[in-house]
């Protein structure tokens, strides 16, 4: 596992995040990829830590680079690019395991916070790597991109929802559970309750959110910044 790989289909916006990325020494090295193709070449070749990933990366796109990141044997983590108006492709990403979500004009302060977040609590081990958040399903897959899911990197640059959400203490916590990729049955014996009770919980949660299932339930959560 070495560094990052910033796979971006843009040039100009892969160079300057590469320029970026050269200013935090833990993301050294830097490798840049334009396409899937070359992102798995370079992920097979060494496999990075960090996979930064343009939500509109050219087909066939970045859901598959996602899926193919999952048949190399590493534990790379994921972490999109996205702007406003990506919440349905991020959505999908979070679902198969990316960890979470920057804008393309990201900071070099901000990616060394990410870099330290994520060097901090690493992608789980297992034999499919690709990072992040992440599971979805219920989250299943999303963690790291490998299977058991960790929490998000760190909250999207896009607009948040302004309604206020108010969730219980029990709700927030079936919610963590299925942000780190956790059965209902996981969670029920985490916090020593039925998987029924769970489910009443998830259903609830569910509603307040507006959430169809677990993997957007996930990614509003996120974006609201009501769980990390």
């Amino acid at each position: 596992m070495a560094g990052v790989v910033v796979c971006h289909g843009s040039t100009a916006v892969r160079e300057r995040i590469v320029l970026t990325a050269l200013g935090v020494p833990a993301l050294a090295p830097v490798r840049a990829a334009a396409s899937v193709d070359e992102l798995i070449a370079l992920a097979r070749r060494v496999p990075p830590t960090i996979v930064l990933l343009d939500a509109h990366l050219p087909s066939p796109g970045p859901v598959e680079a996602i899926r193919r990141l999952r048949a190399v044997p590493s534990q790379s983590t994921v972490v999109m690019l996205a702007v406003p108006g990506d919440e349905i492709a991020l959505d999908r990403a979070i679902a198969l395991g990316a960890r979470g979500y920057l804008a393309p004009d990201v900071g070099r302060a901000e990616l060394a916070a990410v870099a330290a977040h994520i060097l901090a609590s690493p992608a789980s081990p297992s034999g499919s790597g690709a990072g992040g958040p992440v599971a979805h399903d219920g989250l299943s897959g999303h963690g790291g991109v490998g299977t058991a899911p960790t929490p998000v990197v760190t909250r999207t640059e896009l607009p948040a929802q302004r309604d206020e959400v108010s969730l219980t203490k029990r709700e927030v916590e079936v919610l963590v559970g299925m942000s780190n990729g956790r059965s209902n049955a996981q969670i029920g014996q985490e916090l020593f309750l039925s998987e029924d009770t769970i489910k009443t919980h998830a259903r609830r949660l569910f509603r307040k959110l507006g959430a169809a299932d677990r993997a957007q339930a996930v990614a509003i959560g996120l974006r609201r910044g009501l769980i990390r």
